[in-house]
């Protein structure tokens, strides 16, 4: 047994196969990731909105969560593959500035881009945009030392006084317009959330489905 751990360690920390090693981890934390945010979420969501048998239910949990962690697997995996191969026909043999965005841009295609969407991807893909869209928004008030574009002092402090304020309160007044009148383009679990919280809350005909339950 000593000697098959030493084999297997000899491998793993051979440098010659970092790269595929890599690949395989990647594979690895993707899957673990994905299952770990997908699990509790789905349970939660399945169970608080969904009144199918219990037997079903579970299988929308494990559907849901067997997605989320194969589709971040495998995103992981050709992301870490096209860097590879990126960098081997680099002229330098090194990472090039825009090796990042050309991997990210064929694991997207590859993973989300294709074929019909399930909410799960749709969720993945709208969380992400939303945080590039803030990152971008910060970018947008560091000094060039930073990183950033390098606007004035005084127009800087006035984007980071008002853009949170001014875009939390334009993403709801819009996410409640379109689910006020057409409800049918928002995505289905956060279309049934606020059905739950703004609809069901109008109609009750006694004190159980007034405070105790919802209908």
């Amino acid at each position: 047994m000593d000697a098959v751990k030493e084999t297997v360690n000899n491998i793993i920390l051979n440098p010659q196969y970092a790269d595929y090693l890599a690949l395989v981890k990647a594979a690895r934390n993707g899957a673990v990731y994905g299952a770990k945010v997908r699990f509790p979420h789905a349970l939660v969501m399945v169970f608080l909105f969904r009144s199918d048998p219990v037997r079903e239910k579970l299988h929308l949990i494990y559907k849901a969560t067997r997605t989320h962690a194969r589709n971040l697997a495998s995103f992981a995996v050709v992301y870490k593959f096209s860097m590879i191969c990126l960098r081997r026909t680099s002229p330098t043999g090194k990472e090039r500035s825009f090796d990042t965005f050309l991997a990210g841009l064929i694991g997207g295609y590859t993973v989300f881009g294709r074929g019909i969407q399930s909410s799960v991807n749709q969720q993945i893909v709208i969380y992400v945009f939303a945080r590039v869209m803030l990152a971008l928004a910060k970018l947008t008030v560091q000094r060039k030392s930073q990183g950033g574009v390098g606007m004035g002092r005084e127009l800087r402090e006035k984007v980071e006084g008002n853009a949170w304020p001014v875009f939390a309160s334009l993403s709801w007044a819009a996410v409640m317009w379109i689910f006020r009148w057409y409800p049918a383009t928002i995505q289905p679990s956060l279309r049934s959330s606020m059905q739950y919280i703004y609809v069901d809350s109008d109609y009750w005909d006694n004190f159980k489905n007034f405070l105790v339950y919802n209908k």
